[in-house]
């Protein structure tokens, strides 16, 4: 048998030893280099309506360590909050990115979340006409305010679109009516995804918007929120105060009554229902993912269990994780989802400036 010479030994245990002390791997980010959460606002024609919505938005954006001195561009990730949110979160989220970018889990980049909080707690990043076309605004307007105003890499292949709850159900809808715009999308506990449980007609939440007739009412409620909210976004009725929508479902006495037509509206904005119509635009997004927390609920589990089922069944290639945690725990921490699924998934899909 042939053995190495003895003299390349020290060499060998020398360079096992640097490698130990990770001389081999680029430097990370000092703890103290922070990116910055910048607000402005947005007036968008979009968003222009008769019934009192603002259409001038918040706008908050996070530049990465290093933007205000450099001339580099970045890839940008859209996150879309959630029911009753605004934008203000990012303050509360910088931490994460910077979290995210200082541990290597991603490189630097751009996050944008818009205000899509409306009088009626979240636009659902739906075209209501009525109440203002909130998807046209996320897709069209304020891209083009990004790319117009920032360092962005302004191309489909660098941007991405995420978010929580509602947030997660406008990424799912947007990204899937908008391939040419995002090519990349986490759904992060997505809901109204379809009809079950508290959205179904069997649900104590139509019999309550049954005995509602005034927005205090309604207020004091949350389901009820949520289904006017649903039908704002969907199926608005300028003619029908006071919520000025339709719903699917009520209740005469205990008789269920169903209305086709406005269920078949509610349909075309759920993406379960959506998937067939979206089927080419959903193969032309390089990477769809989605999570849910195992104990948030039957109606986010069964949901997103039903989604992921008709996507695999129709040949969309996804992913999909069930984690053990809620509808809000294991999301916004630093060991939580964002820094540790979400930011790692952009960072493998979107390209980046060399």
């Amino acid at each position: 048998m042939i053995s190495k010479p003895k003299r390349l030994l020290p060499v060998i245990s020398l360079l096992i030893l640097i490698g130990s002390f990770g001389i081999f791997h680029k430097p990370a980010f000092a703890q103290n280099e922070n990116g910055e959460v910048v607000t402005t606002s947005l007036y968008s024609k979009s968003l222009e309506n008769s019934m009192g919505e603002n259409p001038t938005r918040a706008i908050s954006v996070y530049l990465p360590p290093g933007y205000q001195n450099s001339s580099k561009r970045y890839p940008v990730i859209y996150f879309l909050h959630g029911f009753m949110g605004d934008n203000r979160m990012l303050d509360r989220m910088a931490g994460l990115l910077d979290f995210g970018i200082q541990t290597r889990k991603i490189r630097p980049f751009i996050l944008v979340i818009p205000d899509q909080k409306t009088s009626y707690d979240g636009s659902f990043y739906s075209n209501s006409g009525l109440f203002g076309n909130w998807e046209d605004f996320t897709a069209y307007d304020l891209v083009k305010h990004i790319d117009e105003t920032y360092r962005t890499i302004a191309n489909k292949e660098s941007r991405g679109i995420t978010g929580h709850s509602m947030g997660g159900y406008g990424a799912l809808k947007i990204s899937m009516h908008h391939p040419d715009i995002f090519s990349t999308v986490y759904a992060l506990s997505p809901g109204a995804l379809t009809i079950v449980r508290e959205y179904g007609p069997n649900s104590d939440t139509y019999r309550e918007l049954s005995r509602i007739t005034t927005l205090e009412e309604l207020n004091k409620t949350y389901f009820g929120k949520v289904i006017v909210a649903f039908g704002r976004s969907w199926s608005p009725n300028p003619n029908k105060a006071p919520f000025y929508c339709d719903l699917p479902f009520r209740f005469e006495g205990n008789n269920l009554i169903t209305d086709p037509a406005v269920l078949e509206k509610w349909y075309e904005n759920l993406p379960l229902h959506m998937i067939d119509e979206n089927l080419e635009n959903l193969k032309k997004l390089k990477a769809i993912k989605m999570d849910w927390g195992r104990n948030a609920g039957d109606r986010f589990t069964i949901m997103c269990q039903m989604f992921s089922q008709r996507l695999e069944n129709v040949g969309i290639t996804h992913f999909a994780e069930e984690y053990i945690g809620t509808h809000v725990d294991n999301i916004y921490t630093e060991e939580g989802r964002i820094p540790n699924q979400m930011l790692p998934f952009f960072d493998f899909y979107l390209e980046f400036e060399n």
